[in-house]
């Protein structure tokens, strides 16, 4: 009885770790700028999504629990029309940091091209290959993104399995004035975003990712000086890339991302490393020069 227990409990825990699904996401649905009283349709909506993105297993990767990637989804409704509705989506994805409590801003990411369809209580079907509906299609599009992000962070190039299905969404996707998001002209799209993230031209800006994070920040609690080195020495490819196109969309979300988080690095320690990561940062982010220049105030050794 006590073999048959035992058996029992590892197989529940192997089903467990195979059937994990990846993300764990935190799903907000606001409608507090559209008027009406009829408010129950954004709680349904909000429950229909949390479900879907934390229930589907989007790859064949399995996942335990502890490794489940960290992220939030903020939808913010600004118009709706009958079932149609318009508003921002907005990405936030985190990554834990090795030996530490601490969570990395990946990617944070507003996109105010989010329109689409929806009606109570209806089923979240999705498919990365065949268009079904501009909600799901985002959606799908955004979650394939930090998925591709994310294993981009861990390992060199490791997210291009999940780029190349954004790409695929894209691509299904209608381009016309009636589904603004999908568009394939303009620069601040998520043609535009995937075009440049799977173009080898900017692929730099992934080995940054992996760089920064995994050969920077997770061996920054045991070997300081080595992690900020290298953190250091992945500035450099975004500057390589600034160099080649200043406009890249790509290249601009990152620094957004991950400014905060830069500056707090560079703030104290070898006054050397500051300086140079001062002097690359003021020049692909000029408009923040100031705030580079702080990070040189407080004595270092």
């Amino acid at each position: 009885m006590k073999k048959v227990l035992i058996i029992l409990v590892a197989f529940f825990c192997l089903s467990s770790i195979v059937q994990a699904q990846e993300l764990q996401c935190e799903v907000r649905v606001n409608s507090s700028q559209v008027s009406g009283s009829d408010k129950t349709i954004y709680q349904s909506l909000q429950t229909a999504l949390y479900e879907f993105i934390n229930n589907t297993k989007f790859t064949e990767i399995n996942f335990r629990q502890s490794e489940k990637i960290e992220c939030s989804i903020l939808i913010d409704i600004t118009a709706r029309e009958g079932n149609y509705f318009s508003g921002e989506i907005n990405i936030a994805l985190r990554r834990p940091v090795y030996k530490t409590n601490y969570n990395s801003p990946l990617f944070n990411y507003v996109d105010r091209k989010f329109t689409f369809e929806y009606m109570d209580g209806q089923t979240i079907d999705f498919s990365p290959t065949t268009y079904i509906s501009d909600l799901t299609s985002t959606i799908g599009f955004y979650v394939y993104l930090m998925l591709g992000l994310d294993f981009d962070s861990f390992s060199p190039l490791g997210g291009t399995p999940f780029f190349e299905i954004c790409d695929q969404i894209t691509q299904s996707a209608p381009q016309d004035d009636a589904h603004p998001g999908w568009s394939s002209t303009g620069r601040q799209n998520r043609y535009a975003l995937i075009n440049e993230i799977i173009n080898p031209t900017y692929e730099s800006l992934r080995y940054f990712l992996y760089t920064y994070h995994r050969e920077g920040l997770d061996v920054m609690s045991e070997k300081t000086d080595q992690g900020v080195e290298a953190i250091l020495g992945s500035l450099s490819n975004l500057n390589s890339v600034y160099e080649r196109n200043s406009m890249s969309y790509f290249l601009q979300l990152i620094i957004e991302s991950k400014r905060d988080e830069i500056i707090q690095v560079f703030s104290e320690g070898n006054m050397k490393f500051r300086t140079e990561a001062a002097n690359i940062m003021k020049t692909i982010d000029p408009s923040q020069s100031s705030r580079y220049d702080a990070m040189l105030q407080n004595a270092g050794k």
